[in-house]
Protein backbone atom coordinates (compact mmCIF):
# COMPACT_ATOMS: atom_id res chain seq x y z
CA UNK A 1 0.00 0.00 0.00
CA UNK A 2 0.95 3.44 -0.61
CA UNK A 3 3.15 5.73 1.70
CA UNK A 4 0.56 7.63 4.40
CA UNK A 5 1.15 11.29 5.11
CA UNK A 6 -1.41 12.40 7.29
CA UNK A 7 -2.41 16.40 6.79
CA UNK A 8 -3.30 18.25 9.90
CA UNK A 9 -5.61 21.57 8.31
CA UNK A 10 -5.38 24.18 10.95
CA UNK A 11 -6.78 27.09 9.59
CA UNK A 12 -9.91 29.27 10.62
CA UNK A 13 -10.78 30.90 14.11
CA UNK A 14 -14.07 29.08 14.61
CA UNK A 15 -15.63 31.89 15.95
CA UNK A 16 -18.96 29.96 17.41
CA UNK A 17 -16.80 29.69 20.27
CA UNK A 18 -15.78 33.15 20.81
CA UNK A 19 -14.29 34.19 22.93
CA UNK A 20 -12.53 31.23 23.82
CA UNK A 21 -11.55 30.62 20.35
CA UNK A 22 -11.01 33.85 18.63
CA UNK A 23 -7.80 35.17 15.55
CA UNK A 24 -5.20 35.28 18.16
CA UNK A 25 -6.03 31.83 20.13
CA UNK A 26 -7.58 29.81 17.34
CA UNK A 27 -9.91 26.95 17.74
CA UNK A 28 -7.64 24.05 17.29
CA UNK A 29 -5.66 25.28 20.57
CA UNK A 30 -8.79 25.52 22.76
CA UNK A 31 -8.03 23.24 25.98
CA UNK A 32 -9.89 20.57 26.81
CA UNK A 33 -10.71 19.13 30.40
CA UNK A 34 -8.00 17.13 30.60
CA UNK A 35 -5.24 19.80 29.55
CA UNK A 36 -4.64 18.49 26.21
CA UNK A 37 -5.58 21.19 22.98
CA UNK A 38 -7.10 19.69 20.08
CA UNK A 39 -4.71 20.04 17.85
CA UNK A 40 -2.59 18.21 19.78
CA UNK A 41 -5.41 15.30 20.02
CA UNK A 42 -5.52 15.36 16.31
CA UNK A 43 -1.67 15.02 16.25
CA UNK A 44 -2.08 12.00 18.62
CA UNK A 45 -4.52 10.56 16.55
CA UNK A 46 -2.74 11.10 13.04
CA UNK A 47 0.93 9.71 14.51
CA UNK A 48 -0.81 7.04 16.22
CA UNK A 49 -1.82 5.69 13.03
CA UNK A 50 0.53 2.42 11.92
CA UNK A 51 3.82 3.13 9.20
CA UNK A 52 3.12 6.81 9.77
CA UNK A 53 6.59 8.64 10.02
CA UNK A 54 5.76 12.02 8.39
CA UNK A 55 3.07 15.05 9.29
CA UNK A 56 2.15 17.98 6.77
CA UNK A 57 0.37 20.33 8.54
CA UNK A 58 -1.38 23.02 7.09
CA UNK A 59 -1.61 26.49 9.14
CA UNK A 60 -0.98 30.18 8.92
CA UNK A 61 2.22 32.27 9.50
CA UNK A 62 0.87 33.88 12.91
CA UNK A 63 -0.02 30.48 14.65
CA UNK A 64 3.13 28.28 13.55
CA UNK A 65 5.18 28.63 16.75
CA UNK A 66 2.36 28.35 18.61
CA UNK A 67 1.61 25.18 16.63
CA UNK A 68 5.55 23.60 16.78
CA UNK A 69 4.62 24.56 21.24
CA UNK A 70 1.91 22.10 21.07
CA UNK A 71 4.02 19.26 19.37
CA UNK A 72 6.80 19.27 20.91
CA UNK A 73 5.80 17.86 24.00
CA UNK A 74 4.03 15.07 22.10
CA UNK A 75 6.92 14.13 19.03
CA UNK A 76 10.27 12.32 20.60
CA UNK A 77 11.66 12.50 16.91
CA UNK A 78 9.92 9.81 15.44
CA UNK A 79 7.84 11.50 13.45
CA UNK A 80 9.68 14.35 10.69
CA UNK A 81 7.42 17.55 10.56
CA UNK A 82 6.41 19.50 7.65
CA UNK A 83 4.30 22.68 7.33
CA UNK A 84 2.53 24.61 4.49
CA UNK A 85 2.10 28.72 5.82
CA UNK A 86 -0.86 30.39 4.60
CA UNK A 87 0.12 34.26 4.33
CA UNK A 88 -3.75 34.53 4.00
CA UNK A 89 -6.88 32.05 4.48
CA UNK A 90 -8.74 30.91 0.99
CA UNK A 91 -10.86 28.25 2.54
CA UNK A 92 -9.55 24.35 2.21
CA UNK A 93 -9.67 23.72 -2.07
CA UNK A 94 -6.46 25.92 -1.96
CA UNK A 95 -4.69 24.13 1.25
CA UNK A 96 -5.50 20.81 0.05
CA UNK A 97 -4.41 21.74 -3.10
CA UNK A 98 -0.72 22.99 -1.77
CA UNK A 99 -0.78 20.08 0.25
CA UNK A 100 -0.91 18.00 -2.52
CA UNK A 101 1.55 19.26 -4.44
CA UNK A 102 4.16 19.59 -2.27
CA UNK A 103 3.61 16.00 -1.39
CA UNK A 104 3.62 14.68 -5.14
CA UNK A 105 6.89 16.96 -5.55
CA UNK A 106 8.75 15.99 -2.26
CA UNK A 107 7.49 12.16 -1.58
CA UNK A 108 6.04 11.06 -4.69
CA UNK A 109 2.53 11.03 -6.36
CA UNK A 110 1.18 7.72 -5.18
CA UNK A 111 1.64 8.64 -1.47
CA UNK A 112 -1.57 9.02 0.07
CA UNK A 113 -2.83 11.99 1.61
CA UNK A 114 -5.28 11.79 4.67
CA UNK A 115 -6.76 15.14 5.62
CA UNK A 116 -7.81 15.81 9.36
CA UNK A 117 -9.57 19.28 10.48
CA UNK A 118 -7.29 19.97 13.67
CA UNK A 119 -10.11 21.05 15.53
CA UNK A 120 -12.61 17.92 15.45
CA UNK A 121 -12.64 15.46 18.46
CA UNK A 122 -12.81 11.56 18.10
CA UNK A 123 -12.37 9.42 20.88
CA UNK A 124 -12.50 5.89 19.52
CA UNK A 125 -8.97 5.86 18.21
CA UNK A 126 -9.02 2.31 17.16
CA UNK A 127 -12.58 2.69 15.07
CA UNK A 128 -10.65 5.48 13.50
CA UNK A 129 -7.81 3.18 12.92
CA UNK A 130 -10.21 0.76 11.09
CA UNK A 131 -11.78 3.79 9.25
CA UNK A 132 -8.76 4.71 7.70
CA UNK A 133 -7.61 1.16 7.00
CA UNK A 134 -10.70 0.75 4.66
CA UNK A 135 -11.01 4.15 3.13
CA UNK A 136 -6.89 3.39 1.93
CA UNK A 137 -7.83 0.58 0.10
CA UNK A 138 -10.44 2.59 -1.70
CA UNK A 139 -8.00 5.62 -2.12
CA UNK A 140 -5.49 2.97 -3.75
CA UNK A 141 -8.38 2.12 -5.94
CA UNK A 142 -8.44 5.77 -7.60
CA UNK A 143 -11.41 7.00 -4.98
CA UNK A 144 -11.54 10.48 -2.76
CA UNK A 145 -12.68 9.25 0.10
CA UNK A 146 -14.66 11.12 2.60
CA UNK A 147 -15.19 9.59 5.86
CA UNK A 148 -19.17 9.43 6.89
CA UNK A 149 -20.10 9.80 10.54
CA UNK A 150 -23.24 7.44 11.49
CA UNK A 151 -26.17 9.76 12.66
CA UNK A 152 -26.93 9.64 16.22
CA UNK A 153 -29.79 12.33 16.04
CA UNK A 154 -31.69 14.42 13.52
CA UNK A 155 -28.91 17.22 13.42
CA UNK A 156 -29.00 20.34 11.43
CA UNK A 157 -26.23 21.63 12.15
CA UNK A 158 -24.04 19.08 10.03
CA UNK A 159 -24.25 18.68 5.37
CA UNK A 160 -25.08 15.12 5.14
CA UNK A 161 -23.41 12.11 2.56
CA UNK A 162 -25.92 10.20 0.90
CA UNK A 163 -24.50 6.87 0.49
CA UNK A 164 -24.79 5.46 -3.53
CA UNK A 165 -23.77 1.62 -4.27
CA UNK A 166 -21.47 -0.31 -2.34
CA UNK A 167 -17.39 -0.47 -2.97
CA UNK A 168 -16.11 -3.93 -1.99
CA UNK A 169 -17.20 -3.88 1.41
CA UNK A 170 -15.07 -1.35 2.70
CA UNK A 171 -17.41 1.66 1.38
CA UNK A 172 -19.96 2.99 -0.39
CA UNK A 173 -19.94 5.28 -3.84
CA UNK A 174 -21.27 8.86 -3.03
CA UNK A 175 -24.56 9.53 -4.59
CA UNK A 176 -25.27 12.81 -3.40
CA UNK A 177 -23.41 15.65 -0.80
CA UNK A 178 -26.58 17.63 0.95
CA UNK A 179 -26.94 20.52 2.50
CA UNK A 180 -27.83 21.17 6.14
CA UNK A 181 -31.41 20.26 6.10
CA UNK A 182 -34.67 21.56 8.12
CA UNK A 183 -35.65 19.54 11.12
CA UNK A 184 -38.06 17.52 9.09
CA UNK A 185 -35.38 16.43 6.63
CA UNK A 186 -32.82 15.79 9.19
CA UNK A 187 -35.46 12.92 11.22
CA UNK A 188 -36.31 11.07 7.51
CA UNK A 189 -32.10 11.20 6.77
CA UNK A 190 -32.19 9.59 10.27
CA UNK A 191 -34.74 6.81 9.96
CA UNK A 192 -34.07 6.16 6.48
CA UNK A 193 -30.23 5.49 7.17
CA UNK A 194 -28.55 6.33 3.93
CA UNK A 195 -27.42 9.59 4.74
CA UNK A 196 -24.24 9.94 6.95
CA UNK A 197 -22.92 12.76 8.76
CA UNK A 198 -20.27 14.74 6.39
CA UNK A 199 -17.11 15.21 8.64
CA UNK A 200 -14.64 17.19 6.62
CA UNK A 201 -12.00 13.65 6.80
CA UNK A 202 -11.00 12.68 3.58
CA UNK A 203 -8.29 9.92 2.10
CA UNK A 204 -6.83 10.15 -1.53
CA UNK A 205 -4.13 9.47 -3.38
CA UNK A 206 -1.99 12.37 -4.52
CA UNK A 207 -2.08 11.26 -8.28
CA UNK A 208 -5.82 10.72 -7.77
CA UNK A 209 -6.56 13.62 -6.24
CA UNK A 210 -4.81 16.45 -8.58
CA UNK A 211 -6.16 14.23 -11.50
CA UNK A 212 -9.49 15.29 -10.60
CA UNK A 213 -8.45 18.83 -9.53
CA UNK A 214 -7.40 19.36 -13.29
CA UNK A 215 -10.52 17.90 -14.52
CA UNK A 216 -13.15 20.12 -11.60
CA UNK A 217 -11.19 22.78 -9.65
CA UNK A 218 -8.46 23.83 -13.13
CA UNK A 219 -8.52 27.29 -11.42
CA UNK A 220 -7.58 26.11 -7.69
CA UNK A 221 -4.54 23.96 -8.81
CA UNK A 222 -3.01 26.23 -11.37
CA UNK A 223 -3.38 29.12 -8.64
CA UNK A 224 -2.15 27.40 -6.32
CA UNK A 225 0.63 25.39 -8.75
CA UNK A 226 1.99 29.36 -9.73
CA UNK A 227 2.59 30.30 -6.02
CA UNK A 228 4.66 27.04 -5.04
CA UNK A 229 6.43 28.09 -7.78
CA UNK A 230 7.28 31.30 -6.02
CA UNK A 231 7.24 29.87 -2.69
CA UNK A 232 10.28 29.15 -0.77
CA UNK A 233 10.63 26.47 1.58
CA UNK A 234 12.63 26.05 4.36
CA UNK A 235 14.50 22.30 5.85
CA UNK A 236 16.01 21.17 9.25
CA UNK A 237 17.11 17.76 10.21
CA UNK A 238 13.55 16.70 11.07
CA UNK A 239 11.28 19.55 10.03
CA UNK A 240 10.48 21.45 6.50
CA UNK A 241 8.45 24.63 6.26
CA UNK A 242 7.04 26.12 2.98
CA UNK A 243 6.35 29.56 2.91
CA UNK A 244 3.54 30.08 0.61
CA UNK A 245 4.14 33.53 -1.50
CA UNK A 246 1.33 36.10 0.04
CA UNK A 247 0.82 38.01 -3.75
CA UNK A 248 0.36 34.82 -5.53
CA UNK A 249 -1.80 32.71 -3.10
CA UNK A 250 -4.41 35.63 -2.57
CA UNK A 251 -5.31 34.75 -6.37
CA UNK A 252 -6.07 31.64 -5.36
CA UNK A 253 -9.93 30.95 -5.49
CA UNK A 254 -11.61 31.28 -1.89
CA UNK A 255 -13.29 27.75 -1.57
CA UNK A 256 -13.99 24.62 0.29
CA UNK A 257 -12.62 21.15 -1.22
CA UNK A 258 -16.21 20.24 -1.38
CA UNK A 259 -17.95 22.77 -3.21
CA UNK A 260 -14.61 22.76 -5.80
CA UNK A 261 -14.42 19.06 -6.03
CA UNK A 262 -16.35 16.76 -3.88
CA UNK A 263 -19.74 17.59 -5.36
CA UNK A 264 -18.49 17.68 -8.67
CA UNK A 265 -16.66 14.24 -9.05
CA UNK A 266 -18.02 11.05 -9.45
CA UNK A 267 -14.94 9.52 -7.93
CA UNK A 268 -16.13 10.09 -4.40
CA UNK A 269 -16.51 7.00 -1.83
CA UNK A 270 -17.40 7.24 1.49
CA UNK A 271 -16.52 5.07 4.46
CA UNK A 272 -19.10 4.86 7.02
CA UNK A 273 -17.82 4.99 11.03
CA UNK A 274 -19.01 5.80 14.17
CA UNK A 275 -16.09 7.07 15.67
CA UNK A 276 -17.04 9.13 19.09
CA UNK A 277 -16.53 11.83 16.67
CA UNK A 278 -17.73 15.85 17.45
CA UNK A 279 -17.04 18.84 15.25
CA UNK A 280 -16.80 20.75 18.63
CA UNK A 281 -18.82 23.36 16.76
CA UNK A 282 -20.75 24.69 19.72
CA UNK A 283 -20.97 25.72 23.10
CA UNK A 284 -22.94 22.90 23.67
CA UNK A 285 -20.65 20.71 22.56
CA UNK A 286 -17.98 21.63 24.67
CA UNK A 287 -20.13 21.41 27.98
CA UNK A 288 -20.73 17.94 27.13
CA UNK A 289 -17.00 16.66 27.07
CA UNK A 290 -17.50 17.26 31.42
CA UNK A 291 -19.34 15.35 33.44
CA UNK A 292 -22.84 16.82 34.98
CA UNK A 293 -23.06 17.38 38.99
CA UNK A 294 -25.70 16.51 40.60
CA UNK A 295 -27.66 19.72 39.23
CA UNK A 296 -26.68 19.62 35.60
CA UNK A 297 -23.65 21.63 35.91
CA UNK A 298 -21.14 21.00 33.85
CA UNK A 299 -17.79 22.62 34.95
CA UNK A 300 -13.68 23.01 33.24
CA UNK A 301 -11.87 24.93 36.36
CA UNK A 302 -12.59 25.63 40.08
CA UNK A 303 -16.36 26.53 41.16
CA UNK A 304 -17.89 27.50 44.16
CA UNK A 305 -21.62 27.02 43.18
CA UNK A 306 -24.99 27.75 45.23
CA UNK A 307 -28.05 27.33 43.94
CA UNK A 308 -26.95 26.90 40.61
CA UNK A 309 -28.80 24.41 38.20
CA UNK A 310 -28.03 23.75 34.17
CA UNK A 311 -24.99 25.73 33.85
CA UNK A 312 -21.43 25.30 31.73
CA UNK A 313 -18.96 27.08 33.91
CA UNK A 314 -15.56 27.46 31.83
CA UNK A 315 -12.93 29.09 33.60
CA UNK A 316 -9.32 26.93 33.90
CA UNK A 317 -6.89 29.44 35.43
CA UNK A 318 -9.23 31.06 37.98
CA UNK A 319 -11.69 30.80 40.57
CA UNK A 320 -15.33 31.29 39.84
CA UNK A 321 -18.50 31.55 42.17
CA UNK A 322 -22.41 31.44 40.78
CA UNK A 323 -25.47 31.86 43.02
CA UNK A 324 -28.70 31.47 42.00
CA UNK A 325 -28.34 30.91 38.23
CA UNK A 326 -30.06 28.44 35.76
Amino acid sequence: MSTLIPCIIAGGAGTRLWPVSRESMPKPFMRLPDGESLLQKTFHRATGLADVNRLLTVTSREVFFRTLDDYRPLNDGAVALDFILEPVGRNTAPAIAAAALHVARRYGEDAQLLVLPADHLITDLAAFADAVDSARRLADQGWLVTFGIRPSKAETGFGYIEKGPALNGDGFQVAQFVEKPDAITARQFLDGGQHLWNSGMFCMRVDSLLRELQEYAPQVLTAVSHCLEHSQAFEGQQDLHLELDSRTFALAPDISIDYALMERSTKVAVVPCQLGWSDIGSWQAVRELSPADANGNQCNGESVLHDVHNCYINSPTRLVGGVGLN
